[in-house]
């Protein structure tokens, strides 16, 4: 299949991208992108929490009266979890978040979101994404050629140059990526991706096996 190749200036070239059917062209299989993404939200929790246990809250370990005798009930720990100021029972300690998804699956689901953004007429493929200066001011005048200067746009580059990271990291709503390294996540999160022909040919050659 062949995508339009726009310039800098927003005007369409005359050479068109040829992009692999196994990897744009295919019908998207909306479970494996669930599968994918939760996967990939579950890996961004911390996991840090802690609630402390009657070993670690503060105060005495003594046992606060003798067993019997007082006309009161019985209790060997002023901490355990049933009293004021004691502990937390069953309470959160730090592990690890993760959801195993196969790799397959995983490709399956990136393959499927580039497939639906291209039904959709939300990718779009410039010449190259080379800029002359850090600026701002540069990049901004690409976007607003090219017409999505108001949307949340994902760029896929072949090589993310410091030009290129400096000139986008002011801009709202826009993130610059690798696209052999974008997860799911990246390519779904977004209006718009923008990628160099260099990032398209690249992506063919990944995700055709």
């Amino acid at each position: 299949m062949k995508l339009d190749i726009y310039q800098k200036s927003g005007k369409k070239s005359t050479k068109k991208a040829t992009l692999k059917s196994s990897v744009f062209g295919m019908e998207p299989n909306e479970h494996s992108i669930y599968l994918a993404i939760s996967s990939e939200m579950t890996a961004m929790r911390q996991g840090t929490h802690s609630s402390k246990t009657k070993g670690e809250v503060r105060g005495t370990g003594a046992k606060p009266w003798r067993q019997k005798g007082t006309g009161l009930a019985r209790i060997g720990y002023l901490r355990n979890p049933s009293r004021v100021h004691g502990s937390k029972a069953f309470g959160p300690k730090p592990h690890k978040y993760e959801k195993k998804v196969n790799r397959k699956v995983k490709i399956l689901a990136r393959k499927s979101i580039l497939s639906q953004k291209i039904s959709d007429n939300n990718f779009m493929i410039i010449d190259e994404l080379a800029l002359e200066s850090p600026k701002t001011k540069e990049f901004s005048s690409i976007l607003k050629n090219l017409k999505i200067e108001n949307k949340k746009v994902t760029i896929l580059a072949d090589k993310v140059s410091e030009n290129l990271f400096f000139g986008v990291r002011n801009i709202k709503n826009i993130c610059v990526i690798s696209a052999t390294s974008a997860s799911a996540y990246d390519l779904l999160d977004n209006h718009i991706i923008l990628a160099d022909l260099a990032s398209v040919e690249a992506l063919n050659k990944q995700l055709a096996n």
